[in-house]
């Protein structure tokens, strides 16, 4: 009788969760996360990352950590993330360049297989921006103004491979004109500079550059997506200005390391779904002309995969790759 207490006892002791975990294990997640993004502070990504992260913070009762980790147009912070524990506690804001470097610089990750992606989060056209200073107030006139002074014109961009610089130079490629690339290591200064007119115009993420576009420290003439955006419906955009078939726009997403368990990533996946659709942070993306997605992890691999695929055609095509 007593070896079949033993037995009884030792067979309870190894059963698997449900049985044993309520003692032991610690529901997740029961530390603050860590936010890696791939640009400085200030810029659209850093915006984009900061409201979410303090959504999720209120919501999921941990602190979200936004750490800026910018560089090479976010494949320094890429890395960081690709070689990070897969347990939950380290999260990538993806952008664009996710999609973009691996046709522009060699990767010492791969791109999709390194990652589990969560969900996209918001989508936003760039805002073609001028200093006031600079003649052109519309695209017929910059083009008109470029073509006169080629090679003479500076603009600025948020690094090389970034929807910004690739937007700029998509259009240098569809109209002709010839301008001088600045690259910067991120939105934030990219805008300072040029709000100091030290260049003259820029392809900004809309949420880096619509609030100065609004108290006319920036004029803005255009608007990267095929349709106006909500948030700046009075501007027009490249394609009724006179630029058939231009259409570029910026994209956020969140993803993990590979390998991070699919529970945690559901859990993430609800809780940021759960917090795109809180009023108030959708209202905040919203008015700085990033529309909110929210998707599943499938829909959100697709994507990226979708994305790698295009400006990789795109870039070889156009033979945009220039610095």
């Amino acid at each position: 009788m007593k070896t079949m207490t033993a037995v009884a006892g030792l067979a309870l002791a190894v059963l698997p969760w449900p049985f044993s975990a309520p003692s032991f294990a610690q529901p997740y997640p029961n530390k603050p996360i860590r936010f890696l993004v791939g640009f400085p502070p200030s810029g659209t990504n850093d915006i984009v990352a900061r409201a979410l992260a303090q959504k999720l913070t209120e919501n999921v009762g941990q602190s979200f950590v936004v750490e800026n980790r910018g560089g090479a147009n976010t494949a320094i912070a890429t890395e960081v993330a690709a070689r990070a524990a897969p347990d939950g506690y380290t999260i990538l804001l993806n952008a664009p360049g996710h999609a973009t470097n691996p046709a522009l610089m060699k990767l010492a990750f791969d791109p999709v297989r390194d990652f589990a992606f969560i969900s996209l989060v918001a989508e936003s056209p760039n805002l073609v921006v001028v200093h006031p200073s600079f003649p052109p107030k519309n695209v017929k006139e910059l083009i008109a103004f470029s073509r006169r002074h080629p090679g003479q014109i500076n603009y600025a961009s948020s690094g090389t491979g970034t929807t910004v610089h690739l937007s700029a130079e998509l259009f240098q490629y569809m109209t002709g004109v010839k301008w001088v690339h600045i690259p910067y290591k991120g939105g934030g200064p990219a805008i300072i500079e040029l709000l100091a007119g030290q260049t003259s115009l820029m392809f900004s993420n809309m949420p880096t550059s619509i609030q100065y576009a609004r108290n006319g420290k920036l004029h803005a003439i255009a608007v990267t997506s095929a349709q106006r955006s909500p948030a700046a419906p009075d501007i027009p955009t490249v394609v009724e200005s006179g630029v058939p078939g231009f259409e570029v726009t910026a994209w956020y997403g969140v993803s993990a390391p590979a390998g991070t368990p699919r529970a945690i990533i559901e859990r993430l996946n609800g809780e940021i779904v759960r917090a795109l659709n809180s009023p108030d942070l959708r209202g905040r993306l919203t008015s700085l002309g990033a529309e909110p997605v929210g998707n599943t992890p499938e829909q959100y691999t697709a994507f990226v995969q979708n994305e790698i695929a295009k400006w990789a055609k795109v870039i070889k095509a156009a033979g945009i790759l220039g610095g």
